[in-house]
């Protein structure tokens, strides 16, 4: 059971998480692989949108993916983008990437080999990461415009089909954990994170939201 408190510290992150930029159509859109195929649909909705005339799924296996994504997270997106009707030729696949980093920097590496000028991404990631993602790009793709996108979802529906508000809270305390101790890093740009959403943060933490905190210094 979610306490009446935790509940709202949960929607002070997640509403903090989302960048709330407007789509507007970039070179390519990039599809950050992780546990929800709904990253895939949104890219998939942003690529029939006229968003961007390319995808790029990246991303290999975790722990949480192993199971229901045993191919990759890149592949099982790219299935289901061309179940959604997308031309196999528009989409491509980064499929090793493990982290945010990686996702990043190696979808560069597939889109340059591919001979694709870009002076813009849409980076389409779960909801809660959106802030995290864009950070993690800025730094290491400066030359490039980021736009973040994700479901237009609100929390309670997320949570209801991701079908674990614990294991989505835990999500979303992992990612504040990482924009607080990541720029000092060197793997992503500072950002300013308000008072109360910090509190919030610290309350959870306490209330033992903490299975995604970093154990390292991998993104």
């Amino acid at each position: 059971m979610i306490s009446k408190q935790s509940w709202s510290d949960a929607e002070d992150l997640w509403n903090f998480h989302r960048m709330h930029h407007e789509p507007r159509p970039c070179s390519v859109a990039i599809g950050l692989g992780s546990h929800d195929l709904g990253v895939a649909d949104a890219t998939v909705d942003l690529y029939k949108r006229g968003m961007a005339p390319l995808i790029v799924f990246t991303g290999s296996t975790s722990p949480t993916t192993e199971k229901r994504m045993p191919r990759g997270e890149a592949i099982h997106y790219r299935e289901r983008a061309l179940d959604l009707g997308v031309p196999g030729s528009a989409v491509l696949i980064e499929p090793n990437a493990r982290n945010t980093g990686e996702n990043i920097r190696f979808s560069r590496t597939v889109i340059e080999d591919a001979g694709i000028e870009v002076d813009s991404i849409l980076l389409v990631s779960k909801p809660y990461e959106e802030r995290r993602s864009w950070a993690t790009a800025r730094k290491l793709w400066p030359e490039v415009e980021i736009v973040s996108a994700s479901d237009p979802v609100k929390f309670e529906d997320y949570v209801d089909g991701i079908g674990s508000a614990r294991l989505v809270i835990d999500m979303m305390v992992g990612a504040l954990q990482r924009l607080l101790i990541y720029p000092s890093q060197g793997f992503m740009i500072e950002q300013p994170v308000p008072l109360d959403v910090v509190e919030a943060y610290d309350r959870l933490r306490k209330e033992g939201f903490t299975s995604r905190l970093a154990k390292s210094s991998a993104v």
